[in-house]
């Protein structure tokens, strides 16, 4: 009899490990911008890849063009028996509590937006640090110490960029300027590259000769303004430095790619936790770029200082503002 139950056991458990193995259908729906948008999405969807490729294993995937098309597209992934199925994006935050609660067993992801449901796992970002560092790095390439910020949709998930940018130029020069603009307010915000351009021409009028962007799409506007004026731009998200090379300073990462890995890995091993997770500096969730394309901009001077802040945040000697937390930035 105890050979027999443990057998059974046995059994069950392996049957239980190819019950999940077949469950396994991931899925990722992009934000308005679309997976090409050389930025957030595209982050996503270089983990998604990344993860096909180490695995054999393919993904569904889905690009929005407007914003009734979250909802409707999450559902026909659940329904369709996906799991997990990530979302990029805090505005999708919505849809996806709408169809998590239709879809119990499905394991959901969210990007940059906590849905406090127990079967998703909501991804947060310590942006504020990154940011940091490549404000220090921008007041140090700064001739007169007059660089600029310009945003995407005016919202505090980007005004959490800007200040804490703001916070590692004042770290340098106390007396620095920050010019600052918000490109929208509404989603359309991230795909407006023309408008990048001329907040950023209008900055570079004013004074600035370096000007990080968190713009998406936008972004891209922003980069070749910089470039034409024979000024700096700073990429976002995804690694930015080869759109321009010789004009982009450097990108401050945002490690989407890992946490879309993780999130469809942790999913296949059986491993899958639901919940808030926060990837900061410490978690390498954040940072800045060196690489080929910009390591003639950035001098052995600079990179220590961008290593010397880095420790220090990552130990609690600086603490970085978070806006999203308190609004009143004080740098």
């Amino acid at each position: 009899m105890r050979h027999f139950l443990a057998g059974l056991l046995a059994a069950t458990l392996l049957s239980a490990t190819a019950a999940s193995a077949a469950d396994f259908k991931p899925a990722i729906l992009y934000d308005l911008g679309g997976k090409f948008d050389k930025s957030f999405n595209e982050g996503a969807y270089n983990g998604a890849e990344k993860f096909k490729k180490d695995t054999g294993t393919d993904y569904r995937e889905f690009e929005i063009v407007n914003d009734a098309q979250r909802e409707q597209a999450l559902r026909r992934f659940a329904r369709d028996g996906a799991s997990p199925i990530i979302s990029v994006g805090f505005s999708q935050a919505a849809a996806l509590e709408a169809v998590a609660k239709e879809y119990p067993d499905t394991q959901f992801a969210i990007i940059d937006a906590v849905v406090d449901l127990p079967n998703v796992r909501s991804i947060l970002f310590k942006e504020e640090e990154g940011s940091y560092l490549v404000g220090v790095l921008a007041a140090m390439k700064s001739d007169d110490h007059e660089v600029g910020f310009v945003g995407g949709m005016d919202i505090p998930l980007i005004s959490k960029f800007g200040c804490g940018y703001k916070g590692g130029v004042k770290s340098v020069a106390k007396d620095a300027t920050v010019y600052e603009n918000m490109t929208g307010t509404t989603g359309a915000a991230w795909n407006d590259p023309v408008r990048g351009g001329e907040l950023a021409k209008a900055q570079i009028d004013k004074g600035a000769d370096v000007i990080f962007h968190a713009a998406g799409g936008t972004g891209i506007g922003v980069l070749q303004a910089a470039a034409d004026a024979g000024k700096y731009g700073i990429g976002v998200d995804s690694n930015q430095d080869a759109l321009f090379p010789g004009h982009v300073l450097t990108s401050m990462v945002k490690r989407v790619d890992n946490a879309v890995y993780d999130a469809f890995e942790d999913a296949k091993e059986g491993k899958w936790t639901s919940g808030v997770v926060t990837l900061g500096l410490k978690e390498d969730g954040v940072g800045y770029t060196l690489d080929e394309y910009n390591k003639d901009l950035i001098t052995d001077e600079m990179k220590q200082a961008a290593e010397t802040a880095k420790q220090d945040i990552i130990s609690g000697k600086i603490k970085v503002h978070d806006y999203t937390t308190d609004s009143s930035c004080p740098y």
